[in-house]
């Protein structure tokens, strides 16, 4: 029994590895993401009943292991310097220039690579295993991130080189090796996070780079593997023994390792192929399913790189060039509002199509009734539009010396464009509200958002069947989901018997989520995953919730009083009490166990403030860690208050904890402060 477990283990290894390498490197899947996570547990299932048959390079490990409490400090073997930039033709001819005047007559062979908007790291292997991976830092140090590197799947965990494509004269695989590249997040993925984020109410972000940076520093892995990162190899630091004697053969030799690299990467033989190139790539780089800025030109030889040499900050062998940020003009023909979940309308800019940065653009929010006034906006008007990190259009001005006489500034709706309901807007506020609970649109946005992953996750019904179930009539409620029946699904366009079937598992799968993830789905205004965990966490029901007053409700850890209020009306107006008595109604109805006495709860009645910018955790972050050890998340510094965990730019907070003599501790403290209580 053992035998066959253990050998079925070793199938499942490299079966997995090689989806990864297909899903991820060579973007050719075989299976479907269903499939493989079916393996996936299968695997894990296994190395449960026999821990010690785990090893480091199983793809189990990606899945993120317990969090760190920091991150340690590691020394680069070589240095990862920083690259010069340009934005001029000229000065890459003249990089050129000084290359030869080292190099005297000699050919100069260079290779171009796209230059990734990402996350430098260094990974290092020995005798081909993943043992390290490393932030750039300030180049000679940086911080160690092996086990969120780790989470993501194009970094092979142990390097295995194909058969039959090893180059003459060249080791399998080197004592150590030691690649550069640089983690990205891929467009999709990055639309895909703001999308939720929007829905729930919270702000965007502004480009993948900074969500990456994000994601990479996270102390918890599985919040890293939740991120979908990816890696791509663009150098080499500490390597022994070097295979190869050029960069060219360089990228080759990482393809037989079944390292990703770019399939953009360009060997030319002078400088007047590496401007056509630079040239040629601008106009194809829009297409890319990342974001990149420019295109790093290098000297292909090794000998010839050891010559030139470096200057205190970077290499005399290597430079990129950026593209400018492409902006376009085009005219403003309309501004239509669509409709929230939660009734907010948000204004999105119609334009005349105009081509940017690979792709047509025809629409872009507008965000909020203060962006169209702080951008002065008319019907009419010439607008410039970019794409922020080229990828989300938006509008960077208006051009008012182009602007058509008699222009009429755009104004708000009076009512809702879905409903014919009056919309209001609250004193102050950024937002326009249609107020209606039977208003259509914001339904089909509800049932969008309570089917989505961090919610109800119910797989198999995205924004499209969702959207269809609406409006066929056949989800009017969130209860009539679990009433569906599969004669009903086989009626809609392009539904056959075995997608119904999967459609009605995954809804009765929702069934074990749990009370936070209900309370986050239901569409509580100002309530999102963060919010629901808390108030899920201190009322452990949805009846207890329902019969907590407004003061009580602002009583609670993180619960201010607008967010008081607005559970308060769900709880006490037609449409929420009917939701949730429907939900009842089809057995839905979670709950959350109270702690056991042996649950470690090292907070517990502790009140703890959280100011500044902390070095890797988010704010949301370290005040959901609080709530789960068992304190309260305070948002103002008392007598009261046991401690004070601060960042940079702490200001007012801190200086009242000073006054108050409150103990005050940094995150690394904070954090060894839990862990060991």
């Amino acid at each position: 029994m053992s035998e066959s477990a253990e050998r079925k283990l070793a199938r499942l290894k490299v079966e997995l590895d090689r989806h990864n390498h297909l899903y991820y490197v060579l973007a050719m899947p075989e299976v479907s993401d269903q499939e493989y996570d079916r393996l996936m547990r299968e695997l894990i299932e296994i190395e449960t009943a026999h821990p010690e048959w785990i090893t480091p390079d199983s793809p189990s490990q990606r899945v993120g292991g317990e969090p760190t409490v920091a991150f340690a400090t590691v020394e680069h073997a070589v240095p990862m310097m920083s690259i010069d930039n340009t934005y001029d033709e000229a000065e890459v001819r003249a990089f050129d220039a000084r290359v030869r005047r080292v190099l005297g007559d000699e050919p100069v062979r260079y290779v171009l690579e796209p230059k990734v908007d990402g996350v430098s790291l260094g990974i290092r292997y020995e005798k081909g295993l993943l043992v390290l991976a490393a932030t750039r830092g300030d180049g000679r140090r940086g911080d160690d991130v092996t086990p969120n590197a780790r989470t993501i799947s194009s970094i092979p965990l142990r390097l295995k080189p194909v058969d039959g494509r090893k180059r003459e004269g060249t080791a399998a695989i080197p004592d150590v090796l030691e690649v550069r590249g640089e983690v990205y997040m891929t467009n999709a993925e990055f639309q895909r996070l703001n999308k939720e984020r929007e829905a729930a109410g919270e702000e965007v972000y502004k480009n993948p780079r900074n969500l990456t940076t994000g994601a990479l520093r996270q102390l918890d892995p599985k919040i890293t593997a939740s991120r979908r990162l990816r890696f791509i190899c663009h150098g080499l630091g500490q390597v022994k023994p070097l295979p190869v004697d050029g960069y060219w053969d360089w990228i080759q030799y990482l393809k037989d390792l079944h390292l990703p690299v770019s399939e953009q990467t360009k060997r030319v033989e002078n400088i007047d192929e590496a401007i056509a190139t630079i040239e040629a790539f601008n106009e194809t780089r829009g297409k890319l399913a990342f974001q990149t800025d420019g295109m790093v030109l290098k000297v292909d030889s090794f000998d010839q790189r050891q010559r030139l040499g470096v200057t205190s900050k970077a290499p005399r062998w290597v430079i990129a060039f950026k593209y400018a940020a492409e902006q376009m003009q085009t005219l403003l023909r309309g501004v239509d509002w669509q409709v929230g979940k939660n009734g907010t309308l948000t204004p999105v800019a119609r334009m005349e199509p105009v081509f940017l940065a690979g792709t047509t653009v025809q629409n872009a929010t507008l965000h909020n009734l203060d962006q169209i006034r702080r951008l002065d906006l008319h019907l009419g008007d010439t607008i410039v539009i970019e794409k922020a990190g080229e990828v989300i259009p938006y509008v960077r001005q208006a051009v008012p010396e182009k602007r058509p006489r008699g222009a009429k500034p755009v104004e708000p709706p009076t009512h809702c464009p879905s409903c014919g309901a009056k919309v209001e807007r609250e004193e102050g506020a950024k937002y326009i509200y249609c107020l209606n609970p039977d208003c259509p649109a914001q339904f089909r946005e509800r049932l969008r958002w309570f089917c989505g992953r961090n919610q109800m996750d119910i797989e198999h019904v995205g924004d499209k069947l969702a959207d269809a179930l609406a409006e066929a009539g056949l989800v009017k409620t969130f209860a009539d989901l679990y009433r569906l029946k599969k004669e009903a699904l086989l009626g809609l366009e392009r539904l056959g018997e075995k997608s119904a079937q999967n459609v009605l598992e995954a809804i009765e799968k929702s069934r074990s989520c749990g009370l936070d993830r209900l309370l986050a789905g239901i569409g509580i205004r100002h309530v999102g995953n963060r919010v629901a965990y808390v108030l899920a966490q201190h009322f452990g029901s949805l009846d207890a919730l329902a019969a907590a007053s407004q003061a009580g409700l602002s009583e609670v850890m993180e619960i201010g009083p607008v967010i008081a209020e607005s559970v308060y009306d769900f709880f006490h107006n037609r449409a929420g009490q009917h939701a949730v008595s429907e939900l009842k109604s089809v057995r839905i109805n979670p709950s959350v166990a109270k702690p056991t006495a042996n649950e470690p709860r090292p907070l517990a009645g502790q009140t703890v403030v959280v100011t500044g910018t902390l070095p890797t955790l988010g704010r949301t972050e370290i005040e959901a860690m609080i709530v789960r050890l068992g304190g309260k998340a305070s948002a103002s510094v008392s007598k009261k208050t046991n401690f004070v965990v601060a960042g940079e730019s702490a200001g007012s907070k801190l200086d009242k904890a000073k006054e108050l003599k409150v103990p005050v501790l940094s995150e690394a403290e904070f954090l060894k402060k839990v862990r060991s209580a």
